[in-house]
């Protein structure tokens, strides 16, 4: 989806997201602290960061694992009618067929 300047939703919230993370490390690089502790902040930073994308991917995961087997659920059930619904035209027919076969030879 874009709006009128062609820009797309996607592109709009990578750019915050880049803009959120240069400005966090500018404060950190211009924080009144030990490079120490700057770089154990980056580093815990860093490791929430990464677990949160972990779950993320995780939770989608389980996402399209429950899409995949609702789909198959559907399809499995769909598929057992339309069976049904196939046998019963054949049936029909098959009845249709025997029917317009007596009345033929009930006219000859």
């Amino acid at each position: 989806m874009t709006d009128s300047r062609g820009c797309s939703f996607g592109a709009v919230g990578v750019a915050f997201v880049t803009g959120g993370l240069l400005g966090a490390a500018a404060a950190l690089l211009l924080a009144p602290q030990s490079g120490r502790q700057s770089q154990e902040q980056l580093r815990g930073y860093a490791r929430r960061a990464e677990e949160g994308v972990h779950e993320l991917a995780d939770q989608a995961i389980e996402g399209v694992d429950q899409a995949w087997d609702k789909g198959r659920e559907f399809i499995k059930d769909k598929q057992a009618v339309l069976s049904e619904a196939v046998e019963a035209g054949r049936a029909a027919m098959h009845r249709e067929h025997e029917r317009l076969s007596g009345d033929k030879h009930a006219r000859q």
